[in-house]
């Protein structure tokens, strides 16, 4: 039982620090730094494995004291055994040797009673006997050393002297001796056997109030003649009941008067039935607790069971580390108590010493841990916070600070990766200022070119008109034959590239916002596929249409996103230079946000120096007079005023992708 409690107190404990430790110490709406949570966790894994242990430790020591108060006890009371028995052999023998002597059987030959007077009462006398008795051979009364007047009664009913009568041989033991009989013996020892019950706490209920009889050690001894036949009986003993002859002996022998806090260490009982007869055990008032019970859970053990009782037991008025173990007569039955026990305020006060020793040492060292753990943490948290200050300078724009340390472990390698990282930092820093700097600058170029691209456009655009409408005028009124009509043509088609290469800057340089409607991307590159693929350009070029059926209408300015797939899909056919496949593909995209329109050519592809400048404006690899470098410029601002993105992919040799992918839902 004491072994559950501990192991629920135990659990019990530990779900209490567990819970405080995660419950209350690490919430996740608490900001905590890292010093304090390892600081803290820290000083969880002390506290509770100092608890664990000191838990352990006060179990395993209480246990340990116990087991040996109880081992001592136990050792104790096979002393007292001895004695008791040491007693019993003793009477025996005197009254083997006594029976034995030739005076006792020449006196009862020749019924010499005044020689029988004589010798039993100096031998009574001589061996502190209570009663010295002889019978002659039917088991009746011849005298009585303590009470001669006494005599004539019959003993058969006597366990021992019917045994010794029957057999010839000597019977002792322990016997309970009735008060008629003890009256026989002498009024004095029946005054002897007379105790009050004395009513006593955790003792078993009973209506007696006194007992009247007696707890005797007491042996018979056959007189034999010389033709062997028993010519009587001799019995004697002593009175247990107020006799402390053996429990003080046992006390002296034992545990040799040692006092603890001024009682004694050690005390012995005999009990007849749980009645305390003979004991040491004393009351508050000093006196002897004769008359006082045994504790209930002790009689049901040992009178009840027959078993002995080894474990803490509350004795009169104190707790004591007890042995108990039943007396019986000859026949086995259980008719008193034999009881060591040690104060047990001796083991408690030695259990607690062990434990505030334990507990100390314990203190001591978690005090230690926790300054060792403190130094541990600092150690760790400094380059820490070293790391975490350049950082924040790093994060301030102060890229030339760098982390100094003098150690050689992990943390310096971590330090030596954080100044290579702020140098990489630093360097593609600069590099990006510069790259920076020169978009800034060729964005500035390009507006400046955008602006002055739109007044010359502006400025030429109504020349250019008048002198294509006097051109065509001319070619009306010429006739087919004349050898100038050809350089009027001529005249007419540079005049016409001009206008469109102005009408280029126009729209490069406007930037004219879309229009949006809901529109249907697919309705949108059929009517540009059929527009272009009935051109020459488009006569050995298979055009493979992979359009998505379930695609939603897309708000968007249809004309613009017109001219972008215009735009591209014209690259495509120029880059295939004879035979080849065009493919167009719609699809959502696998997120769901962006419609994808894909256009992918087998043409010959675009180089890699080249790929990352298809989008600058006026960039081209045709020949002069073939195209003016705006359109992709162009179809690139309309997709990126609509929120889209347009990517490109290409292999030389093995065609290129566009990848137009528009906001199915408005985006700010």
């Amino acid at each position: 039982m004491r072994g559950t409690k501990w192991g629920e107190t135990f659990e019990f404990v530990v779900r209490v620090c567990e819970f405080q430790v995660v419950s209350g110490l690490f919430r996740k709406d608490m900001k905590i730094s890292l010093k304090a949570k390892l600081v803290i966790s820290f000083l969880a894994v002390i506290l509770i494995c100092g608890l664990v242990a000191t838990l352990v430790a006060i179990r395993l020591i209480g246990a340990g004291i116990v087991n040996q108060a109880q081992d001592n006890v136990r050792i104790d009371l096979n002393s007292a055994r001895h004695i008791y028995q040491d007693e019993i052999k003793c009477v025996e023998i005197l009254l083997r040797l006594t029976a034995q002597r030739s005076f006792i059987t020449d006196a009862l030959i020749n019924k010499n009673i005044e020689l029988l007077k004589v010798m039993l009462e100096q031998t009574r006398e001589k061996e502190s006997l209570d009663i010295l008795t002889l019978t002659d051979e039917n088991g009746r009364v011849i005298f009585r050393a303590r009470n001669p007047s006494v005599k004539g009664d019959s003993q058969v009913q006597d366990e021992l002297v019917a045994g010794a009568l029957a057999s010839g041989e000597v019977f002792a033991g322990s016997v309970i001796v009735p008060r008629e009989e003890l009256l026989k013996e002498g009024s004095d020892l029946a005054e002897q056997a007379y105790i009050e019950i004395i009513p006593t706490p955790k003792a078993k209920e009973s209506p007696e109030t006194e007992q009247t009889s007696g707890l005797m050690i007491k042996a018979a001894a056959p007189v034999v003649g010389d033709d062997g036949s028993v010519l009587g009986i001799l019995y004697g003993g002593n009175l247990l009941n107020q006799n402390y002859k053996i429990v003080d002996e046992v006390k002296d022998t034992v545990y040799q008067g040692v006092k603890y806090k001024g009682k004694d260490i050690g005390t012995a009982t005999i009990f007849q039935g749980d009645l305390r007869i003979s004991t040491n055990v004393m009351k508050e008032g000093g006196s002897r607790a004769i008359g006082t019970r045994v504790s209930e859970e002790v009689y049901d053990q040992v009178l009840l069971k027959g078993q002995p009782w080894i474990d803490r037991a509350f004795v009169v008025n104190n707790w004591y580390i007890s042995a108990y173990e039943p007396i019986k007569n000859i026949k086995g039955n259980i008719i008193g108590i034999l009881y060591v026990g040690i104060l047990e305020q001796k083991f408690t006060d030695m259990r607690n010493r062990a434990i505030l020793d334990f507990l100390a040492i314990t203190v001591a060292g978690m005090v230690v841990a926790l300054v060792i753990s403190y130094f541990l943490v600092r150690s760790v948290l400094n380059p820490i916070g070293e790391l975490v200050y350049a950082s924040h300078q790093w994060a301030k724009g102060h890229l030339d600070y760098r982390i100094s340390t003098t150690r050689k472990d992990e943390m310096a390698e971590l330090a030596e990766t954080f100044n290579i990282m702020a140098s990489s930092l630093e360097d593609r820093d600069e590099q990006l200022k510069e790259y920076t700097h020169q978009q800034i600058m060729k964005s500035e170029r390009l507006a400046t070119l955008g602006q002055l691209a739109a007044g010359v456009a502006h400025e030429i655009n109504n020349p250019l008109g008048a002198i294509l409408l006097y051109s065509h005028l001319s070619l009306e009124e010429m006739e087919t034959i004349d050898p100038q009509r050809r350089n009027l043509e001529k005249v007419v088609s540079e005049t016409t590239r001009c206008k469109d290469i102005v009408k280029g800057l126009l729209d490069f340089a406007r930037q004219t916002a879309p229009k949006v409607e809901e529109s249907d991307v697919n309705e949108i590159l059929d009517r540009t596929l059929s527009l272009v693929e009935n051109q020459v350009l488009f006569q050995n070029i298979k055009i493979n249409r992979q359009l998505s059926h379930s695609l939603p209408k897309v708000m968007m300015d249809g004309s613009q996103i017109q001219q972008v797939f215009t735009n591209i899909i014209l690259n495509a056919s120029e880059a295939i230079e004879g035979e080849g496949e065009l493919t167009v593909v719609t699809r959502i995209e696998h997120d769901g946000d962006f419609l994808e329109i894909i256009f992918k050519d087998t043409g010959c592809g675009i180089p890699d120096g080249v790929i990352e400048k298809i989008f600058d404006p006026f960039f081209t690899t045709k020949e002069v007079g073939r195209g003016t470098g705006l359109g992709l410029a162009v179809s690139y601002g309309i997709v990126g005023r609509h929120k889209g993105t347009i990517h490109v992919k290409s292999k030389p040799g093995k065609g290129t992708t566009f990848i137009v992918r528009l906001p199915l839902r408005p985006r700010k």
